[in-house]
């Protein structure tokens, strides 16, 4: 089996993290803007995990938080660097194994993003602000778990399940269109073969 986390050390990848990060900014900021009942900030993670692997994608994801969060105050988002470095990095490995070919196989990852983001977010959720994510959405589902007396682990879970899963799908379909969208001369630029430097 090829080595899934092989890396491709060119020029184009040194653009590409910059150009995702940027999108993923963009994301973020106009779902804030908006209030937005989703993040819509992984749109650049996921692309560069599926051009790049999961090494792209995982710095794309948490450097994208680092600097939004620095930039904007907005400490919540530091926090979350590491659940945008699973997501790039269960991306970049669903694309390895081609499941990025077909828009089937782009639900499936969608659904294996939004797992990995709630598997991680939760006890993040639990341990800094007491099980809720900040969306209003997931939060009155938590307000609603209490209320009815289920652990607050589960309502965590929930809270996170039920903005993480949507958004994941959401941004995996638009990234799906925006990759078979791009022209075969970009995309062959990040392509593996026996010859390229590797991170393991």
């Amino acid at each position: 089996m090829k080595n899934l986390f092989k890396t491709k050390l060119n020029a184009a990848c040194f653009v590409l993290i910059p150009a995702c990060i940027g999108i993923n900014y963009l994301g973020k900021l106009f779902a804030s803007v908006l209030k937005l009942p989703l993040w819509l900030d992984s749109i650049g993670t996921c692309i560069g995990g599926i051009l790049g692997g999961p090494v792209i994608g995982g710095i794309c994801g948490a450097a994208n938080n680092l600097i939004y969060g620095f930039t904007t105050g907005d400490s919540i988002t530091l926090v979350y660097a590491l659940t945008s470095l699973g997501i790039g990095v269960a991306v970049g490995i669903m694309a390895r194994l081609g499941c990025m070919e077909k828009l089937s196989g782009a639900i499936l990852t969608a659904c294996v993003a939004g797992l990995t983001a709630v598997v991680i977010s939760t006890p993040l959720n639990i341990i800094f602000w007491g099980g809720t994510t900040g969306n209003i959405w997931g939060d009155a589902v938590f307000a609603w778990s209490q209320a009815s007396g289920l652990p607050v682990a589960f309502g965590s879970f929930l809270d996170e399940i039920i903005v993480d899963v949507p958004d994941k799908l959401i941004t995996l379909l638009i990234v799906y269109a925006i990759i078979k969208g791009l022209p075969k001369k970009l995309t062959s630029l990040y392509e593996m073969d026996d010859e390229v430097a590797s991170l393991d």
